[in-house]
C-alpha cells in the first residue's frame, strides 16, 4: 500500500470550492435530505460527478464523543471547516454520529449510508473491524479510516507519527520537571497508544536518562473519573508533569491538576494535552496548568481527504501518513509563561534532529528499550 505525504495531500486537495444549496440546521443525519442523488454505481463511476450541492460527508465518533476536547473534536472541526468552505449545511451536507458504546459503530455507519453520505469517516482504531465489514458491503461509498489501515479500494487510511510529537513534548516535560518524575496516562493499552508512550519516554530520557516516568492505562477513552483518580495518585507520588493520550479520559487529568492548583496556587504541576491545543482546558483563574500539547492535525487530514473526494481524487486504497515533516504533527507554545523561549528552542533543536535523521524515535516498547540502552 503506497504512502502519500501530507504535502501531496494538500496539493491534490486544492481545487473546486463550490457554492451549495442550503437546508435547515439539523444535527441528526437521520433527518438528512433523502432527495440528494443516490449513487448505485461503482467507485470509479461516481468520481468527478459530485458537486458541493449534493456531496455529503459524515463521521462516526469513537467512545470519547465529538466534544472530547481532543481526537474526535479535532476531526469534527476539520469536517465543519470543510462544510463551511463549500457552503454545506450541518445535518445535510456534513454530520456526525455519536458512539456511546462499541455496539453503536455498525448502526451509526449504516445510518450514514442509508442517508446517502458519499464519504464516511471512522474516527479511531476501534472502528476498524466494523468499518471494514461495512466498506466491503458498500463498495460504492468512500470511507476514511483514521488511525488504522484498511486495505480496500474504497477506503483511505489516515495515520500519524504520534511518537514523533510525543518525543517533543517529552523533551519539554523533562526540561520543566522539578521532581524528575513524569507521568503518562493512556487510554487503551494498544499499539497506537504505545506509540505515544514510547515517544514520550524517549524524549524525556534523551534529556535526562535518569528521569522516572510512571505509566498507567485507564483502559478507556471516555472515563474522566478514572483519569482523575490516576492523576491524583501520580501527583501524590511527586509526579509534577503528566502527559495524557486518553481522549475524554484526559479531562479527568486536567480536572485533578486544576483542583490541586486551586487549593495550592504555588505548587508547580502540569498537564500535557493531546491531539489539539488543550490550553483552555488548563485554565485556573489567572493561571494555567497546560504546559503544552502534542498536536495531531486530524482536522487538516479530514478536511484534505474530504476535498480530494469532492474533487473526484479520493485516495482509495492509499495510506496517508502525517508526521513532523508533513506538518501533521507538532507541539503547542500557547502557554508562554510555562513554555519559555529556552524550552521552545531546545525542543526545536530535537525536532531538527528528527528531521535530519540524527534521531529515530521509537514507536513500540521494544524499540524504546533499545533506544534507552543506546543512551
Amino acid at each position: 500500500m503506497k504512502k502519500l505525504s501530507f504535502l501531496l495531500v494538500l496539493i491534490l486537495g486544492l481545487g473546486l470550492v463550490l457554492a451549495a444549496c442550503g437546508g435547515d440546521n439539523d444535527n441528526s443525519s437521520d433527518n438528512s435530505n433523502n432527495s440528494n442523488n443516490e449513487s448505485n454505481g461503482d467507485t470509479d463511476s461516481k468520481e468527478g460527478t459530485e458537486n458541493a450541492g449534493d456531496f455529503k460527508v459524515g463521521m462516526v465518533t469513537d467512545l470519547g464523543g465529538v466534544d472530547d476536547k481532543s481526537f474526535n473534536q479535532s476531526a469534527w472541526e476539520g469536517l465543519v471547516s470543510f462544510g463551511e468552505q463549500n457552503g454545506l449545511t450541518e445535518g445535510e451536507g456534513y454530520s456526525y454520529e455519536q458512539s456511546n458504546a462499541k455496539e453503536d459503530y455498525v448502526p451509526n455507519l449504516t445510518r450514514l449510508i442509508r442517508n446517502h453520505y458519499d464519504l464516511i469517516y471512522g474516527i479511531g482504531f476501534e472502528l476498524k473491524e466494523d468499518l471494514t465489514t461495512i466498506a466491503e458491503q458498500n463498495k460504492d461509498v468512500h470511507f476514511g479510516m483514521v488511525d488504522e489501515v484498511v486495505d480496500l479500494p474504497n477506503v483511505a487510511s489516515i495515520t500519524f507519527k504520534e511518537h514523533q510529537g510525543s518525543f517533543l513534548v517529552g523533551v519539554a516535560a523533562a526540561l520543566k520537571t522539578k521532581t524528575n518524575k513524569l507521568g503518562f496516562v493512556g487510554g487503551l493499552d494498544s499499539p497506537l497508544i504505545n506509540k505515544f508512550e514510547a515517544g514520550f519516554v524517549a524524549g524525556a530520557k534523551s534529556v535526562n536518562p535518569d528521569i522516572e516516568v510512571e505509566v498507567q492505562y485507564a483502559e478507556s477513552f471516555g472515563d474522566p473519573a478514572k483519569g482523575k483518580l490516576i492523576a491524583a495518585n501520580m501527583y501524590d507520588n511527586d509526579v509534577d508533569v503528566i502527559y495524557h493520550a486518553s481522549g475524554g479520559t484526559g479531562n479527568g487529568v486536567f480536572n485533578q491538576a486544576k483542583d490541586i492548583k486551586q487549593n495550592d496556587p504555588d505548587r508547580e504541576i502540569w498537564v500535557i494535552g493531546v491531539d489539539r491545543d488543550q490550553h483552555e482546558e488548563g485554565q485556573v483563574g489567572d493561571q494555567n496548568v497546560t504546559l503544552t500539547s502534542m498536536i495531531k492535525r486530524v482536522d487538516v487530514a479530514v478536511e484534505s481527504v474530504s476535498t480530494m473526494s469532492l474533487n473526484g481524487e479520493f485516495p482509495g486504497g492509499e495510506q496517508l501518513e502525517f508526521g513532523i515533516e508533513e506538518d501533521g504533527i507538532g507541539f503547542a507554545t500557547t502557554n508562554s509563561d510555562a513554555m519559555t523561549e529556552d524550552i521552545i528552542n531546545t525542543v526545536n533543536e530535537w525536532k531538527d534532529k528528527i528531521l535530519n535523521g540524527e534521531v529515530t524515535v521509537p514507536a513500540t516498547r521494544d524499540e524504546l528499550k533499545a533506544f534507552e540502552e543506546s543512551l
